[in-house]
């Protein structure tokens, strides 16, 4: 699951994001005190930081110049604030993003993830892998079904690797699409759904029953280890 630090003191935006996001199986932390954010984000682990400009006590600029001192965690302004200067000053302070408001939620979203897959996250650790049925080496790009490497298109590598990735987390099928470079991004929902029948077969699955690829209805699937 992706967990977001959000510093925004606009309480309605930050409620519409939050709902938003979580449909994706991203959780969010929204503080309007910048110093609080800071305060948390120094004993609490977040992937992503989403920061507003226009805050109370502290410009969001130096908030970005804090959070850098001591992390490299990705940054996404999102500010109302239009002027071009602002946006250089915010990426020369180590900022990865900048979103001007007003803008879609489906643009943050598709944003975070472009950010999070050049900084990949690691399905489990090898310790974990020893465990568990299906394992990744992303250096060959094959995944073992209990030691047995699986045959696999690119697209339904894609699709096994990333929901691994994601473990636990609802994944739609929109975000499959945008995200696999094997998928193009013309295809549609139902072709995702053939790719993941075609998963569950190799793997052994039941339609009815699956144990690892577990649909979501109306939104897309998760993977349970």
């Amino acid at each position: 699951m992706i967990k977001i630090l959000m510093i925004e003191d606009d309480a309605e935006l930050a409620e519409i994001l939050t709902e938003y996001l979580e449909q994706f199986g991203m959780y969010v932390k929204n503080l309007e005190d910048p110093y609080l954010g800071l305060s948390t984000l120094s004993v609490e682990k977040f992937d992503i930081i989403i920061l507003d400009l226009t805050l109370p006590g502290i410009d969001g600029l130096d908030v970005c110049k804090e959070i850098r001192k001591e992390s490299d965690i990705p940054i996404i302004i999102s500010s109302a604030r239009h002027d071009i200067l602002d946006k250089v000053t915010a990426l020369e302070n180590g900022a990865d993003d900048y979103l001007p408001k007003p803008y879609n939620p489906r643009e943050l979203e598709a944003r975070i993830r472009t950010i999070l897959r050049r900084k990949p996250i690691v399905a489990n650790n090898s310790n974990e892998n020893i465990k568990k049925d299906l394992t990744i080496d992303e250096s060959k790009q094959e995944i073992t079904l209990k030691g047995e490497t699986l045959e696999l298109t690119a697209a339904e590598y894609g699709i096994l690797s990333y929901l691994m990735k994601k473990e636990g987390g609802v994944v739609s099928r929109e975000e499959l699409i945008y995200n696999i470079e094997a998928i193009s991004e013309e295809s549609s929902n139902k072709s995702i759904d053939v790719i993941v029948g075609r998963i569950r077969q190799k793997l052994s699955e039941s339609p009815k029953e699956p144990k690892h690829i577990k649909s979501v209805r109306g939104i897309g699937y998760k993977y349970i280890a």
